[in-house]
Parts: structure tokens; C-alpha cells; sequence
């Protein structure tokens, strides 16, 4: 319609309505006609471009992701492989027909964020030549009802008519955060999410049929413990494949597939990188060989070193070098706390420290950087004792010299107080093996108090035996800022051979 003629119909309505109320007409009526009538219009109008925005979103999608092979993703060798296994009975349709075999529905991939399960999903496209459809969990979230639900259908819709159009026999939706849409009904309650959800099972339940083309539903959530059973369950997601942090052999992996187009020098060794890097999702780790490069480049340097991965790790862990100014006074307090979680760490394992420092990083005012440990999955009390007691040694050492503590600990404390609640979970305390959804608040604290303030002492006395390591580091410390794991353990030498 021409613009003039919206404002012709602007202008003439009111003059018609005024005109109507002079001559004697009741114009109550006609006004809320126009009301209802405008009020239709303005949501139909909402609607559709919601719709219209969803489908540009869409189209916008549309292209697919670029050619992605499972080579190219690290680590992840088992998920990787299981995932395989699940997509060969996509491929191999008429052999698993012999058999009688129900074909898979849907494949939840589960993990920690930014350990490649949205990857997956796109080299699982290109594995068996499918069109690939992606959405997040949020674009179904919409106040108005029924829209979350609409779009559902929609997206299955799209991905029969795009593989229709391609000559595909395959289709893969992947719908990321799938919690969002997925969470846990609850009784009683009628929500938008449930409607959402309703569809998506609806859909699910006739997926499957034995013409062309053949769609598998791949959705990814690091929140898998909140999902409704209705989705969990075998014939709609028969497949939960955990994707986990990448071990050390993946995390070397992941490090080689980012250092193809970076210019490192002969001497990096990334099988070391990869051992400092312990507990890293592969983000992280594609983190630290971009911020390798950005120090590189900022020194003027034309390779990238090992220092510079060195840096990077402690930036991608703890946060950019900070520029602040600290009293001696407050730089001795830190040197002092850094050092009883150093000199604790080196006695309960030997050789563990690598350096401390007391560059200020994102929150912390000072660190101790760990030599890289075997990994562990398994972990025994004593393991877990000793954590705690490396976690508060800073505070001990505060005590020791100072009479009090300080906020550098709090940190330190919420370690330790993760781990004791691992030991009481696992049995590993004098509460003995317990359902924690039965033991009280005040029984927890009271078990948690007693074994701080246990371990605490133990530490303390530790610590006052270490008195002259303490006083010799700390004169290096201040004067240097930085105290290698070799400077370090030198302390403990030359005080091992001082005359008792």
C-alpha cells in the first residue's frame, strides 16, 4: 500500500467518526469494532514478523557449515568413535534393515562448554553427506504462545525441503542448549517451554520412516541432569555421548591443529604445553595459542617461543597482567601467602613447583605456577588431604607471621571447602558412607569445621619447621618478584645441610 494512502485513511477515518457523532450515530460501538479490529491486526502483525524473523535466521543458516571432518577436531578420540558408530546406521540404512534394527532418532552430545560438541555435529553432517540445519535452544523462546512450537515444526519442515532439494537422503538438525527448550515439566503448570517441548517429542516420535529423506536429531547441553525424562529416554535420544575434557594426548592434538599456521620455533615443545595445560577445554587451549601468538607479536618477534605459551596459559587461566601498585607492606603479605602455598606443595610432592611470582593477574595479586603431575582420575584421602592442605598454607602463612588472616585467602578457602564436600560425598570422612540429600546442614558444617581446622594445625606445624626456607625465599622473592622452582628448591637444599 503507498504511503499517501495510509495517511488519506489516517486522515479520514477521525473526520468520518466526528462526522457520524454530529449527525446523532452511536459511534460506541464502531470505536470498539476499531479497537478489536486495530488490536487483531497489530498481533498479526507481530506474529508474522516473528515468523519472518525466524525464517531469515534460518535462511541465514541455510548455507551450512564449511567442509568439516572429524581429523580436524582434537582429542575426543572415544566421542569421536562412538559418534561414528551411531551415524554408520544413517549411512548403512538397508543392512540394519536386515537385522531389524530400529534406526537412531536422536544423539545428545553431553560435556563441559567449549569442549567441540557443536563441531561434532557439523563433521557428523559432512560424515554422511547430509544437509545440515542448525538452531540454539533460545530462538524457540518467544512470550507469545504457541510461536516456540510453530518454529519446531518449521525446522523439521525445513530440513525435509532442503534435502528434498539437494538429492539428499539424509538431514541433520542440531540444536544447540537444548536445555532451554528441553528442561523438566512441572506439574500443574502450563508454560510456553512446555508447549515447546510437547512438539519437539511430537516430531521425534515421527522421525522415522522408511522413505527418503532420513533426519537425525543431534542436540548438545552441559546440563544434561535438567532435561525432561520424556527426551532422554531410548526411541527419542537413544544415543548420550559424553564429550569430556581432552586428556593429555588430546590436548597435544588440539595444540598441533592451532599451531599449523603459526610460526613456531624449532625449540616449542607443545607435548609440554600440553602437560601445563591441565584440565583445559579445547577453546581454552585454541585460546592459548592465539594469546602465544598476540605476545609474539607484541615483542616484535618473528616465531612464536615457549615462554610465550608459558604466558599465555597463565593469561587464559588467571587474566591479563594488571598494572597495579602495591605498598611493600601488602607486596610483603602476598609474597609471604604465595610462598606457604610453595613451600606446602613442595613438601607433600616434591619437585611440584615450577615458579612464584608476584605479578598481579586479574584478581590475584601473586601465583605459584605447578610443574605439570601425572594426570589422576582416581583420587585417595590422602591425595584430597593434601590438596587442602597446599590450598591453606597462604592463610597459615598469613597467621604465622602476621597473627591474622586476609581476603587473599578467600579463594583458597573455596577450595579447600569443594574438596572437603568431594571426601564427604565419597565416603572419605567420619560421617562414613551417607546420602548428603539426608545428612542435615549443621551435621555438614560441623564434619566440614572439624576437618579444616584439623588440617589447618597440620599445616601450621608443617610450616613452622620451614621458617628459614621462609625467610630466605622471601628477601629473593621481594627483591625479584619472581622465584623459579630451581631457585626455590635450592632454599630447601642449603637448609637441609644448616646445622640443626
Amino acid at each position: 500500500m503507498p504511503k499517501w494512502t495510509k495517511e488519506a485513511a489516517i486522515g479520514f477515518v477521525p473526520v468520518l467518526i466526528i462526522f457520524l457523532a454530529f449527525i446523532g450515530v452511536d459511534i460506541v460501538p464502531i470505536l470498539i469494532a476499531a479497537l478489536l479490529v486495530g488490536g487483531l491486526l497489530f498481533m498479526m502483525n507481530m506474529r508474522g514478523g516473528i515468523t519472518v524473523g525466524a525464517a531469515q535466521e534460518r535462511k541465514r543458516k541455510k548455507k551450512g557449515p564449511s567442509k568439516l571432518t572429524f581429523e580436524e577436531i582434537g582429542g575426543q578420540d572415544s566421542a569421536k568413535q562412538e559418534l561414528r558408530e551411531a551415524l554408520d546406521f544413517l549411512i548403512r540404512h538397508e543392512e540394519i534393515q536386515k537385522f531389524g534394527i530400529r534406526a537412531l532418532k536422536g544423539i545428545l552430545l553431553t560435556g563441559p562448554p567449549g569442549t567441540g560438541k557443536t563441531l561434532m555435529a557439523k563433521a557428523a553432517a559432512h560424515y554422511t553427506d547430509s544437509v545440515f540445519v542448525a538452531a540454539s535452544g533460545s530462538e524457540f523462546v518467544e512470550m507469545y504462545v504457541g510461536v516456540g512450537a510453530s518454529r519446531i515444526r518449521d525446522l523439521f519442515k525445513d530440513a525435509r525441503a532442503r534435502a528434498a532439494k539437494e538429492n539428499k537422503e539424509n538431514a541433520i538438525i542440531f540444536i544447540d542448549e537444548i536445555d532451554v527448550i528441553g528442561g523438566k515439566r512441572e506439574g500443574g503448570q502450563q508454560r510456553e517451554y512446555d508447549q515447546t517441548l510437547n512438539q519437539l517429542l511430537t516430531e521425534m516420535d515421527g522421525i522415522y520412516t522408511s522413505e527418503t529423506p532420513r533426519i537425525l536429531l543431534i542436540a548438545a547441553t552441559n546440563r544434561k541432569e535438567m532435561l525432561d525424562s520424556a527426551l532422554t529416554r531410548p526411541g527419542r535420544f537413544d544415543r548420550h555421548i559424553q564429550v569430556d575434557l581432552p586428556d593429555k594426548k588430546g590436548r597435544k592434538h588440539i595444540l598441533e591443529l592451532h599451531a599449523v599456521n603459526k610460526p613456531l620455533t624449532q625449540e616449542v615443545n607443545l607435548e609440554k604445553t600440553a602437560e601445563e595445560s591441565y584440565g583445559f577445554s579445547g577453546a581454552q587451549l585454541e585460546s592459548v595459542m592465539n594469546e602465544a601468538a598476540i605476545y609474539a607479536m607484541r615483542e616484535g618477534s618473528a616465531t612464536i617461543e615457549q615462554r610465550h605459551l608459558s604466558l599465555a596459559i597463565d593469561k587464559v587461566m588467571m587474566g591479563e597482567k594488571t598494572d597495579r601498585e602495591s605498598s611493600v607492606e601488602e607486596k610483603k603479605r602476598v609474597a609471604i601467602h604465595e610462598l606457604g602455598h610453595a613451600i606446602m606443595a613442595e613438601l607433600v610432592r616434591p619437585g611440584s613447583v615450577s615458579q612464584v611470582a608476584l605479578s598481579p593477574r586479574g584478581q590475584a595479586l601473586g601465583y605459584v605456577r605447578h610443574n605439570p603431575q601425572q594426570e589422576q582420575f582416581l583420587y585417595t584421602k590422602r591425595f584430597l588431604e593434601e590438596q587442602i592442605m597446599i590450598a591453606l598454607a597462604g592463610a597459615a602463612a598469613e597467621e604465622m607471621y602476621y597473627g591474622g588472616r586476609s581476603t587473599g585467602s578467600r579463594n583458597d578457602f573455596e577450595q579447600a571447602t569443594n574438596v572437603v564436600q568431594t571426601m564427604m560425598a565419597s565416603g572419605l570422612t567420619s560421617l562414613g558412607i551417607v546420602n548428603m540429600d539426608m545428612v542435615t546442614t549443621e551435621e555438614l558444617m560441623r564434619e566440614n569445621k572439624v576437618i579444616l581446622q584439623e588440617l589447618m594445625e597440620h599445616t601450621k606445624l608443617r610450616l613452622e619447621e620451614q621458617r628459614t626456607i621462609f625467610d630466605n625465599s622471601l628477601d629473593i622473592l621481594m627483591r625479584e618478584e619472581v622465584l623459579s622452582g630451581e631457585q626455590f628448591r635450592c632454599q630447601f637444599r642449603d637448609s637441609a645441610r644448616l646445622p640443626a
